[in-house]
């Protein structure tokens, strides 16, 4: 591969996941500067030539997500000044994905936002990992790769025998089949769904299972667990219609408010994730195995570098 001209770097949001990716590469990370002013105002300095690079940039809209798309996007608008052949943005986790669509009235479309934002700032493309609803993509006036975390999760699943001829794949809600449907069908298990309804207003929610959890090993899957509340009554929920144990899987641990205290006491015996998003070491509990995306980020890297196929990498993994 030329690497002459490929350089990778990261702002403050991941920075541990950008290192193994460049290591996956075989390259140094970028030199730049991304800091504060006392007034918290973001600074970028890029140390060394952009011009005529072709530069990626690995940056998660994670916690704290204002800075980090702020940080994101002084960087696109640095590169580009500087000027950088191409500009790809890395967004292993895209922020505000969940605000994609009018709930109520005088709702803002925020997920849109924020495309148009890296737009303007000036990309040149998008590469993202599991986006939480996948329409986002045509947000963008400009090429999106969408990766799925589904068969890393799946190989190690397998290495861990969670493929056993008595394992039920679970989605804990309806909106979620696609998902749940690739991920049985790479491991060869039949499917379960977790459909809640509110008998009233701000009353407890009641759960159907629909699908055979009876003596089952479970394993629910979600594109993100963030309080951990849907994933934690659907656990509960599985145990009570006599699944012989639960796990989870999702790929990003946003794990945010008391997450790690609830899933700590729920009946999940482990809950694998992945390092879209850092997990810091506090959160880091015995149940919780972090995969790393890395190895999937750097071949898409390399592919968009020589301008070869990136769906190659997912041909064979649910097109949801």
């Amino acid at each position: 591969m030329q690497t002459n001209t490929l350089r990778v770097f990261t702002g403050n949001a991941n920075p541990e996941l950008a290192a193994k990716i460049a290591r996956e590469l075989g390259i140094e990370l970028g030199a730049i500067q991304v800091s504060k002013f006392s007034d918290g105002e973001i600074g970028v300095k890029i140390e060394e030539s952009a011009r005529g690079q072709d530069i990626f940039i690995i940056q998660p809209t994670c916690a704290p997500v204002n800075d980090n798309l702020m940080e994101l996007l002084i960087m696109i608008d640095a590169f580009r000044r500087a000027s950088a052949r191409r500009i790809t943005v890395a967004l292993p986790y895209y922020g505000y994905a969940r605000q994609d669509k009018k709930v109520r009235p005088r709702e803002p479309v925020t997920a849109r936002l924020v495309a148009n934002l890296i737009t303007t700032a000036g990309a040149s493309r998008v590469l993202c990992v599991d986006l939480h609803a996948g329409q986002i993509q045509g947000f963008f006036d400009l090429p999106v790769d969408h990766l799925y975390a589904g068969p890393i999760i799946a190989e190690y699943l397998r290495s861990e025998g969670l493929y056993n001829g008595n394992t039920v794949v679970v989605s804990p809600d309806v909106g979620g089949v696609a998902r749940a449907r690739a991920l049985a069908e790479h491991l060869n298990t039949p499917i379960a769904i977790i459909a809640k309804r509110r008998p009233a207003p701000n009353k407890v929610e009641i759960m159907e299972i629909i699908g055979d959890v009876e003596g089952k090993t479970c394993v629910m899957i979600d594109d993100m667990i963030d309080t951990a509340g849907t994933i934690v009554q659907g656990a509960e929920a599985l145990m009570e219609r006599g699944a012989a144990a639960v796990h989870a899987c999702c790929t990003h641990a946003v794990l945010s408010g008391r997450a790690v205290e609830r899933i700590q006491c729920s009946p999940l015996e482990t809950l694998v994730v992945t390092d879209t998003v850092p997990l810091p070491e506090n959160k880091r509990i015995p149940k919780i195995k972090v995969l790393s995306v890395a190895p999937l980020i750097a071949d898409a890297i390399r592919r968009i570098h020589e301008d070869s196929s990136v769906s190659e990498l997912f041909i064979n993994y649910g097109h949801h």
